[in-house]
């Protein structure tokens, strides 16, 4: 072979590895009766409405103007690296977070509850088993930056 052949051998396998490892949008993203998605049993997701101790973590509060909140969260998270708003309407917000290796990606939903002045946050790794805490501690990473 030829050193060009063997670099676009490279090329190609490369990208087929690294778009193998974005997996498929999930089905059961969104928001029913005003609910996000349960988390699986798997210790790769949390969620604020979570019944799993080991997966709960606490909703974002929002402040007195709750809709100037909403939009200043879709602002944090859009300034994150490798990060793409995929579904934003008055009160659900699905991003999409790639790891800077591999190009893993996870997703983040949030639930914006007026009434209750919070908004709802769950965090989901697509493929494998553990994160290893990357989803904990991405969505305290968010709760700082918005406190900011």
């Amino acid at each position: 072979m030829h050193y060009k052949q063997i670099s676009v051998i490279t090329v190609i396998s490369l990208g087929v590895l690294l778009g193998g490892c974005s997996g498929n949008v999930p089905d059961h993203l969104g928001a029913e009766q005003e609910r996000l998605a349960p988390c699986p049993s798997s210790p790769n997701c949390v969620s604020s409405q979570a019944t799993d101790p080991s997966q709960q973590v606490a909703a974002f509060t929002a402040d007195s103007d709750d809709y100037q909140a909403w939009q200043r969260w879709q602002t944090v998270i859009a300034q994150y690296p490798r990060t793409t708003l995929i579904t934003v309407t008055d009160t659900y917000l699905h991003a999409e977070f790639r790891s800077r290796w591999l190009g893993f990606v996870d997703d983040v939903e949030l639930l914006r509850d007026p009434e209750q002045a919070l908004i709802h946050v769950r965090s989901a790794s697509r493929l494998g088993y553990s994160d290893l805490g990357v989803n904990r501690r991405r969505v305290e990473h968010l709760r700082q930056a918005f406190a900011q």
